[in-house]
């Protein structure tokens, strides 16, 4: 029955076929959604700035909305967005003292006159234990002197810390000395290492030789003792070494800068006898600028009272600035570097010495002092910065 009735169906015309179009519900693209609202397709539009809601509705800042920007990340967060962290304050590199740092300001020989570039390092507290402190003793190598050498018996008194030579003669003269048992009283007289010496009934013994580099500041006197009871350098390094040191050469009260205290006597006097010509290296800020022509007068040469006076080196110790002025020199004449600029009419405001003798005060503040490394002393003793 049911094909009859598919036949007979099959008899009847034929109706065309209508096509269906399915659609769905789409927004009209004309028409913008509202801010803070998501469509249902794409990605929502911003809205227009005259068309955006008012500040009170707008989100904290720190605040992550599901909208817009993410919130920034904290100092020292590394971001997945934006430029990288800041590094922390001393991981970055800076150039060390003497080289160029960058921003300007010149070189001059191994050292720069002036202060480097940069904030100063964090300063820590001192700690005389600590392995690598600059203030730890060092025991020098004393294999250099020779133990069956003679020795002047006031040589031997002075290097023991008992007193000066000059004064050690006094001694001797009233006779307060005896060697081996017996007293002395001839000036001159030479000794052994080996010889039992006695000052008053004492024991003297040899120290261990000191060598102490200081930063001196302004205002304090180069002596071991002032009569109109100054400030001296002896007050800064007082409490560096029981042994008695005094200071090699001598700098003036306003002069700052690299000063070598010891109770080597033999290495002082070779550091400061003119024959010798140690150099020093020294940073002098005048009253007014330095003309080109007075630089040259300076470097040729000048005539002073005591006679004539030639520097090694001279020039502007900054870019900009001419009235700071490096120079270098040999001479161990008294007050040489103020006199050389008093005689072009310059007054001297500042004056620092920078280097002594291949001694810089690299990382030593204004009134410190440390110990010499074992081969700042091997450098002074071979006289390689002469």
């Amino acid at each position: 029955m049911e094909r009859k009735d598919r036949i007979q169906d099959s008899n009847e015309p034929k109706q065309p076929r209508q096509r269906v179009r399915i659609t769905t519900a789409r927004p009209n693209y004309g028409e913008r959604p509202q801010y803070g609202e998501r469509p249902q397709y794409g990605r929502p539009q911003r809205p227009q700035y005259s068309e955006r809601s008012q500040r009170g509705d707008r989100p904290q800042y720190g605040e992550r909305t599901q909208y817009g920007r993410p919130q920034r990340p904290q100092y020292g967060e590394r971001s997945q967005y934006g430029r990288p962290q800041r590094p922390q304050y001393g991981q970055s590199q800076r150039p060390q003292y003497g080289e160029h740092s960058g921003y300007g300001r010149p070189q001059y020989g191994k050292a720069s006159y002036g202060k480097t570039q940069g904030r100063p390092q964090s300063r820590q507290a001192y700690n005389p234990q600590a392995k690598y402190s600059m203030k730890k003793r060092i025991e020098y190598n004393e294999s250099h002197i020779d133990p069956t050498a003679p020795i002047r018996l006031n040589k031997f008194l002075a290097n023991a810390g008992v007193c000066s030579r000059r004064e050690a003669d006094d001694f001797i003269h009233a006779g307060v000395v005896t060697v081996n048992g017996e007293v002395v009283t001839e000036l001159g007289t030479k000794i052994m290492r080996s010889d039992v010496v006695m000052f008053h009934d004492q024991p003297v013994t040899l120290e261990k030789k000191v060598y102490v580099l200081l930063n001196k500041p302004k205002d304090y006197v180069t002596t071991s003792d002032d009569p109109q009871q100054r400030k001296t350098v002896m007050d800064l390094v007082k409490n560096a070494c029981p042994e008695r040191i005094y200071p090699v050469g001598r700098l003036d009260r306003n002069t700052t800068g690299v000063l070598l205290l010891t109770n080597d006597g033999d290495m002082a006097a070779k550091l400061t006898h003119p024959r010798f010509l140690k150099k020093k290296v020294y940073h002098v800020v005048l009253d007014k600028n330095v003309t080109l022509h007075d630089m040259q007068k300076i470097a040729d040469g000048l005539e002073l009272e005591d006679g004539p006076i030639k520097v090694d080196a001279v020039e502007y110790a900054h870019q900009t600035d001419k009235k700071q002025v490096g120079i270098e020199i040999h001479s161990g004449k008294n007050r040489i570097v103020r006199r050389i600029f008093e005689s072009l009419g310059y007054r001297v405001i500042k004056l620092d010495r920078v280097q002594f003798c291949g001694l810089t005060k690299k990382n030593l503040r204004r009134g410190d002092w440390r110990f010499l490394t074992e081969k700042e002393v091997d450098m002074l003793r071979m006289g390689a910065f002469e």
